[in-house]
């Protein structure tokens, strides 16, 4: 909250006047900010309870970003050797992914394309859109496409509308999936883009939240809201150190999940970008915390842990 009106925060000096971090962090900040976006929107912020919570942990920039570890690569999902056009991902036969823009509401600090997403990143033109919707309409064994980014909800409702109907009218797609951020990050922008959401075949959101405390009255609203305009919603979260990797957050987590209507569908093992090493929870942890979870949570609230392949061949079930 700045000068008593909330506003994303979007800046080292942002942070430090909000007191989410220290001064003695600013000067190293400042250059990780000359390479990775900030903003801290005030939905948000509303639900830091302390400096690096888990909540805080999650969007706020930390000084071990500037370390790569060995372990850590550019690209972890190999994106760009499956995209035959600029914003299209063709990795499965079934599916495709579009990233309409790559913009976000907020840019975590896990995230493995955040050395691409931006406040001024990479909004499809309408130009640029529309070989990417003919290479689906050429293609009778696409059945799903994902619209990923970035944050789809962040399109002009005008826009998002235009996408969704362009794809309801292709015979061959079954389904549409939104990967997204918005509903937890910024609720209110939810009920501005419900008409565009509406359509003719199914249409399911992938809700991406971490944290039980995600779940804010304001986001429970939007969540009803989607619900109500006929949105199928998932869940789906990324297994983070000092976040959620706990049975008692975990089960806190999807049991939230279950309450909003939507059904926990992945937990992600991190994807190794640089500068994310202090997320990582190895992967036998994660097994481990999964199988305590049986017995104590339903069936329905526990969500497929996965992994993704090295070299971009998709994702793969973590099991023992």
């Amino acid at each position: 909250m700045l000068d008593g009106f909330p506003q994303t925060l979007r800046s080292t000096a942002a942070l430090l006047r909000a007191g989410l971090i220290g001064p003695d962090e600013a000067e190293a900040l400042a250059e990780l900010e000359q390479l990775y976006a900030v903003a801290v929107p005030p939905a948000f912020q509303a639900l830091i309870e302390a400096p690096y919570d888990p909540i805080a942990r999650q969007v706020v920039p930390h000084a071990d970003e500037l370390i790569t570890a060995p372990h850590e690569i550019g690209d972890p999902t190999a994106d760009a050797a499956h995209s035959p056009l600029p914003g299209l991902v063709h990795r499965y036969p079934d599916r495709v992914l579009i990233k309409p823009l790559l913009i976000c509401p907020l840019y975590c600090r896990f995230c493995f394309r955040r050395e691409q997403v931006g406040p001024d990143g990479g909004l499809l033109s309408e130009a640029q859109l529309a070989p990417v919707l003919d290479y689906i309409r050429a293609r009778p064994a696409i059945r799903e496409v994902i619209l990923t980014g970035g944050d789809p909800l962040m399109l002009s409702p005008r826009r998002l509308a235009g996408l969704l109907s362009a794809l309801d009218a292709i015979p061959h797609v079954d389904q549409t999936r939104i990967h997204t951020r918005v509903p937890v990050a910024d609720p209110d922008r939810v009920h501005g883009v419900l008409a565009a959401l509406r359509t003719d075949k199914p249409l399911y959101m992938a809700v991406h939240a971490n944290h039980a405390r995600e779940f804010s009255p304001a986001a429970a609203g939007a969540l009803r809201a989607l619900a109500a305009a006929g949105v199928v919603l998932l869940g789906q979260s990324v297994l983070l150190r000092g976040v959620n990797d706990s049975v008692t957050a975990l089960e806190a987590l999807f049991r939230a999940m279950l309450r909003h209507r939507m059904k926990p569908y992945y937990l992600h093992q991190l994807d190794p970008a640089p500068g994310t090493a202090r997320f990582h929870v190895p992967q036998a942890e994660g097994l481990a915390l999964v199988a305590a979870l049986r017995g104590r949570l339903t069936g329905l609230g526990i969500p497929a842990y996965v992994r993704e392949q090295q070299g971009g061949a998709g994702k793969l079930p973590v099991t023992p």
